[in-house]
């Protein structure tokens, strides 16, 4: 069974908060006063050859000479908080504070030689796929990011052992709390336009891999929304896994499972609404919502629920320029 993410941790000290501003005003005061400057350069070597790029946020950059030249680059292997604002929150960070932390992973990106690779494919936003695992390394330890896949696959194992130090040490974004999962995108539900359904993405805190979080909400502009974590009694869950195991219902989702496996499965379900890896990934919706009847029903018991983690949700075309909404400015 894989391993569970560690409760919140308390948090540290004012001085660190005073870091965290003076991190914030500094920052800011510099872009302020060279908003019109040329993008700062970093040299990357770029399949073996060194080129220039402009780091525009801790996970992305653009080549400005060479063969992908004007390309964008979208770092694979882990992901940096959003730098267009202050939208995310966790723990006892505010979102000040955490939009420091997204900007200090992007001078980290830009102050150092890095080495990628690319072999020129590009995600679903047309950005070029790059892998710099110095880079990843860096800023995963330092805790200015964390480990993401975009499946059920975990990280690799250097990048998950580096950001279980960072958390072990309370470095970077760890330091005022460790959610189960980092909340990494909202999308609402008027975003839609393949009829597949809307998602949020959720990310492991454990090991990296992501949970696409589907709903039909409706999100205003500058709503704060939370992953909600769910209390659980094990031996609720002991039950309602005896309950799954023994109803015909399910078995065709559940009945190649072990015992231990289907546990996990249900208690994953509980403490944070999301099926567990150990379930086809056609069949998932099916048992979320043969669950969510169970939980309805009062199977789980009476359940505390604390938030996770949160973001704050902006549309795209609202995020830049002269039209930024106003929990941005």
């Amino acid at each position: 069974m894989r391993g569970k993410p560690k409760s919140f941790i308390s948090a540290p000290s004012a001085a660190i908060r005073l870091f965290a501003w003076l991190a914030f005003a500094l920052p800011m005061l510099l872009v302020s006063t060279l908003a019109s400057a040329a993008p700062a350069r970093t040299r990357v070597v770029l399949n073996g050859d060194a080129v220039p790029v402009s780091f525009n946020d801790g996970d992305s950059f653009r080549v400005l000479s060479g063969t992908y030249s004007g390309a964008q680059a979208r770092l694979a292997g882990f992901n940096t908080l959003e730098s267009h604002g202050p939208v995310h929150v966790w723990g006892t960070w505010t979102v000040k504070e955490m939009y420091v932390l997204a900007k200090m992973a992007m001078y980290h990106g830009r102050q150092g030689v890095w080495t990628c690779t690319s072999d020129g494919k590009t995600d679903t936003y047309g950005r070029m796929l790059t892998w710099c695992p110095d880079l990843a390394e860096s800023l995963i330890r330092n805790g200015l990011a964390h480990v993401m896949t975009i499946d059920d696959e975990p990280g690799k194992p250097e990048l998950v052992e580096a950001q279980r130090e960072a958390q072990r040490e309370r470095r970077g974004i760890w330091a005022h709390g460790v959610p189960p999962f980092v909340l990494t995108s909202l999308h609402s539900v008027e975003e839609d336009t393949t009829g597949e359904g809307t998602y949020n993405r959720l990310v492991s805190s454990v090991d990296g891999h992501s949970v696409k979080w589907k709903h039909t909400d409706r999100y205003v502009e500058c709503a704060k929304i939370c992953h909600m974590v769910y209390s659980v009694d094990d031996a609720r869950i002991d039950e309602v896994t005896e309950t799954v195991a023994n109803d015909p219902k399910v078995a065709n989702i559940v009945g190649k499972l072990s015992r231990v496996e289907l546990r996990e499965a249900v208690e994953d379900f509980a403490k944070w609404r999301y099926t567990s890896r150990a379930i086809a990934q056609d069949k998932r919706l099916d048992f979320e919502a043969y669950l969510q009847g169970k939980a309805d029903a009062g199977a789980f018991g009476s359940q505390n629920r604390r938030s996770g983690s949160c973001m704050v949700h902006v549309p795209f075309e609202r995020r830049y320029g002269g039209g930024r909404a106003a929990c941005l400015r």
